[in-house]
């Protein structure tokens, strides 16, 4: 317990297990996207899947990163057709 408390000294905090789910779920989405983007010759649905893998780094609120992987979710539900 002391290294968490040291940690916490410090400023930093670990993420939710909401936030770590959601990290892992975006991921994998994002994996899929690209392949199916890559195999498909779909660059817009590529980068969409570089961003679903990418994005979680770079947003630290939960509810954030759920509201920014459901709408790249849409954007690539919507490229799809």
């Amino acid at each position: 317990m002391d290294s968490l408390q040291t940690l916490q000294s410090l400023g930093i905090s670990l993420p939710s297990p909401a936030y770590i789910i959601g990290a892992v779920l975006f991921g994998l989405i994002g994996i899929a996207v690209y392949r199916y983007g890559k195999r498909a010759g779909r660059p817009r649905s590529k980068w969409l899947g570089v961003a679903l893998m990418l994005y979680p780094y770079a947003i630290p609120q939960t509810w954030l990163l759920y509201v920014v992987g459901a709408a790249l979710c849409v954007g690539v539900f919507i490229d799809r057709d």
